[in-house]
């Protein structure tokens, strides 16, 4: 096959890669010379980065479509304010409430992933609301009234901000070159074809369930964190606030605006969700029924998300976790390799 390439990395996301690890270390830096109100916003995009790209990992890559999510992120908050109440210091007891969450969704897996599309979809929101209503029975909480991670009182405001802020970015770049790499393994290669076709990737080989569970692991792991951290920022814990449907379809609005399955789409569409935010939060309820409009365009206009209309045009790839087929112009389309389907001098795979 003469004048064909198979490539992962381009010279354009070698240099995004270049460029993304020095922004991170740029970002490592800002507690120092940003003003307090713009480290809290970076904490808090963050944590919207975390957010969109595990419900991206479970979705767009597994195959999972969840509107419980929150169940994840409110046990983050959750465990968060009991381990610090046993005794646990409280940064190190924000990251163990992850891990126990991951926890958790390991016995949670056995029984949510032989559930099917939508069946799987509303079973999540129903643990959530289960959840929701145990977490309430813990005197701690006393029920809606909430509490508050009160060890963080013991840091003056200038130390936890910027101890908060070192935490998001550290598990921010943590969780998503976790997900990268597992995405660009033979695992990766799995959960993709898993969410192709389930009976087909079954038919050569690949372990459904076993596979399906790492994903579904780590994505509740990863918005355990979030939850934890967003704890961390606002102080307060109310159950009804934490549990509430409202963060997975904030997930929801990223991931489609950004693209779902694309690895850049949900960090995209974090960063302008993040921006929509911050111009029109104060809207009330008409922020969020604009959110709903956009979505909805989305859907029927860039049902493959901006990053998606971005590929499908340019052919740009950022931070490919697939393969891209080359060929020259005088090599006919037909030799490109079975499934990949040709754009002018570009095939994409993953």
């Amino acid at each position: 096959m003469n004048g064909i390439t198979i490539e992962r990395w381009t010279l354009s996301s070698k240099i995004a890669v270049g460029g993304v690890l020095a922004l991170l270390v740029l970002l490592a830096f800002a507690p120092e010379f940003l003003r307090p109100g713009l480290v809290d916003r970076l904490t808090t995009l963050f944590i919207y980065v975390i957010l969109a790209a595990m419900w991206n990992a479970l979705a767009g890559y597994g195959g999972l479509v969840s509107v419980g999510q929150q169940v994840f992120f409110g046990l983050g908050a959750y465990l968060s304010i009991r381990l610090a109440d046993g005794g646990f210091s409280v940064y190190p007891s924000l990251v163990a409430a992850a891990l126990l969450v991951g926890l958790f969704a390991l016995p949670l897996s056995f029984l949510m992933l032989r559930l099917k599309g939508g069946e799987f979809a509303i079973g999540m929101w129903v643990v959530s609301a289960l959840t929701h209503l145990c977490v309430n029975l813990d005197p701690l909480i006393q029920g809606e009234t909430g509490t508050s991670l009160i060890a963080l009182n013991t840091f003056d405001a200038s130390a936890r901000r910027a101890y908060t802020y070192w935490m998001a970015l550290g598990a921010m770049t943590a969780l998503l070159g976790l997900l990268f790499l597992l995405l660009r393994s033979r695992l990766g290669a799995a959960i993709q074809a898993i969410r192709d076709n389930e009976g087909a990737a079954a038919s050569v080989g690949v372990r459904v369930l076993s596979t399906k569970r790492v994903i579904f692991i780590l994505a509740a792991a990863g918005a355990g964190m979030a939850g934890a951290l967003w704890l961390a920022t606002a102080l307060t814990f109310q159950p009804k606030t934490y549990f509430s449907v409202q963060w997975t379809a904030y997930m929801i609005f990223m991931v489609l605006v950004g693209g779902i399955g694309r690895f850049e789409g949900a960090i995209l569409g974090a960063i302008l969700f993040f921006l929509i935010e911050t111009w029109f939060g104060g809207a009330g309820v008409w922020y969020l029924v604009g959110l709903g409009a956009v979505a909805l365009l989305f859907s029927l206009l860039l049902p493959r998300g901006i990053w998606g209309w971005v590929e499908d045009r340019f052919g740009l790839r950022l931070l490919p976790v697939g393969y891209q087929v080359r060929f020259s112009a005088d090599d006919p389309p037909g030799h490109a390799a079975a499934g990949l389907v040709a754009g002018p001098g570009v095939a994409t795979r993953g």
